[in-house]
């Protein structure tokens, strides 16, 4: 054999780098034989497949490290014949067994072992352990489905609370609570069920109020008309069970069979089954909300019995507003009109007063009106507004009022400005810094001709003057500013001569002023509206103004009085 003493030297530093990369690799590498047989490998090939250092070297590969037959793992010959062609192959889903025959995914490739001293042709493989990376991936998979599922639940949970909270302005947006019902309903078909019913508790019986179908024409749009549909028994027994303060009820297979000579509501809107959910909140149960699914639809789960019950329960509370505040309005209107005075008889007046509470708030407000006989056959006219709707402007109404009352009794003869001058310094003492409104009229029993008018007008509307022929208009005279700006101002008194069937006409801000009117345009419709309809009854000349053109946000007071046909 030649020697090359120059070449072996230069080629041991090349080798020994070659077996520090080799050990140093980062992966399991080792060589096979054409027989399949392990002739070298690295350290990390051993620790990977946990064979001590030096005894993996002469290991059948074929029969040890990755048999096809290994317990269903897939196999891969580690002289594929792919390699034995002279070509690079790889794989990523290949198994290697440990030396304690325990599996260990691989990725790896192998490669054409070109013939060598000491060894015919094979194959070198370089593996790498998977199952880090796969456990690694299966992590980053189960975290992308983990924020997948909590966004489309986000995105769930906020769509559902943005529906409740349209459910809840459809009960909060009226006072009137069957219209409020009837939308309520409307809404919750289809998303919830196919069909939605309401019964309201009655004394002991129950009002069916609002119904709708996913279909229409299913049920009569007609109100009361879903009411005289028969009742189906399984149904009905559910809903003298909720009303007597049962819990939810879940009825089944409702419209099987053939319905009864008269068809009933289940049968009617094909009722596979039905929640019945009692509206009902601390112990007051309102009613009942029925929701009923067809078979061809996926039926009711847990979920949807807990959004029908929080359904209710909005819907019970919506209820109990609502009731609530008509309970505040009937007192509130209640209290008001005894604060308001009955009109006295008068020989040769006609007198009639009206007034209407707002609607639309439970509360007292300052509007009053007083009629009251002076010395001499003559009559005292009043119409007057405290500022504020609540509990303190009706108490400053009566107080205004019985002090007005007091003040005109005591000097008769004093002209309404004279009057109305003392009361603003009387209110002045007693409720500083509070101000009203007011005009006093005095109606003087002729002695020959006709009624005289005096008047006085403290910051509030002019009187109307309606005449016989249709004319009307507007006392202006004897105007000054409200009670409570200047007690000690001067409060002037304008006279005129009424003539024969006149009619005067005192009244609120509420007839003629309002958010979406102005002031000019109201009394503009007042006067022609008053004209218009002078001839009516009194009584029902001040009702029908109210009614035409009131402002139902604002309490509405009218009084009149009208003088005797010449």
């Amino acid at each position: 054999m030649e020697n090359h003493p120059e070449r072996d030297a230069a080629a041991g530093p090349e080798r020994a780098l070659a077996t520090a990369l080799f050990e140093a690799a980062g992966a399991g590498v080792y060589a096979v034989d054409g027989r399949g047989r392990v002739i070298a490998c690295n350290p990390w090939a051993e620790r990977l497949l946990g064979y001590a250092p030096g005894t993996l070297n002469g290991v059948d590969a074929h029969a040890v490290l990755h048999p096809a037959q290994a317990a269903g793992m897939p196999g891969q010959p580690p002289v594929p014949a792919e390699v034995e062609a002279g070509r690079r192959v790889s794989g990523d889903r290949a198994v290697l067994l440990r030396a304690d025959g325990t599996p260990l995914q691989v990725w790896w490739t192998a490669a054409p072992l070109p013939a060598g001293p000491g060894h015919g042709e094979g194959a070198v493989v370089v593996f790498h352990d998977a199952s880090a990376q796969r456990a690694r991936d299966e992590r980053r998979a189960d975290r992308y489905a983990h924020s997948e599922t909590m966004r489309e639940q986000a995105e769930y949970d906020l769509a559902e609370v943005t529906w409740l909270g349209e459910l809840t302005l459809a009960m909060v947006s009226t006072l009137d609570a069957d219209e409020a019902l009837r939308r309520l309903v409307r809404q919750l078909v289809p998303r919830l069920a196919d069909t939605a019913v309401i019964d309201l508790a009655e004394g002991r019986g129950r009002r069916r109020v609002a119904w709708a179908h996913h279909a229409p024409g299913v049920l009569p749009e007609a109100a009361g008309e879903a009411g005289r549909l028969a009742d189906h028994p399984g149904h009905a027994e559910a809903l003298r069970r909720v009303l007597d303060g049962g819990g939810t009820r879940y009825l089944r297979t409702l419209a099987q069979g053939p319905p009864a000579a008269r068809p009933d509501l289940m049968h009617v809107v094909e009722a596979q089954e039905a929640l019945v959910v009692p509206l009902r909140l601390r112990a007051t149960t309102y009613g009942a909300l029925t929701l009923t699914r067809a078979p061809a639809g996926p039926p009711f789960n847990e979920a949807d019995r807990v959004l029908a019950e929080e359904v209710a329960r909005r819907t019970a509370l919506g209820l109990d507003n609502t009731r609530l505040h008509a309970a505040q309005a009937d007192i509130a209107a209640t209290l008001q009109r005894a604060l308001l005075t009955d009109l006295p008889e008068v020989t040769g007046l006609e007198l009639a007063a009206h007034y209407e509470p707002a609607q639309q708030a439970a509360e007292v407000g300052g509007d009053w009106y007083d009629a009251f006989p002076l010395g001499g056959g003559d009559l005292a006219m009043v119409i007057g507004d405290a500022t504020g709707h609540d509990i303190q402007a009706a108490s400053r109404m009566s107080e205004l009022r019985n002090m007005l009352r007091a003040l005109a009794v005591d000097r008769p003869e004093e002209a309404p400005g004279r009057i109305l001058r003392r009361l603003d310094a009387a209110q002045a003492r007693l409720t500083p810094g509070e101000a009203a409104t007011a005009v006093l009229a005095r109606l003087r029993r002729p002695v020959e001709g006709g009624w005289d008018l005096e008047w006085s007008v403290a910051g509030h509307p002019p009187p109307l003057l309606i005449g016989p022929e249709g004319t009307a208009a507007y006392l202006t005279g004897a105007h000054a500013m409200l009670l409570g700006v200047r007690p000690a101002a001067e409060r002037p008194t304008a006279r005129v001569r009424l003539p024969a069937n006149a009619t005067l006409l005192l009244y609120t801000d509420g007839l003629v002023e309002s958010r979406d009117q102005a002031l000019d345009t109201g009394m503009t419709r007042l006067r022609q509206h008053a004209a218009t309809h002078r001839h009516l009854p009194l009584d029902r000349l001040c009702a029908k103004l109210a009614h035409d053109l009131g402002d139902s946000r604002d309490d509405i007071t009218v009084i009149a009085a009208r003088t005797p046909a010449g």
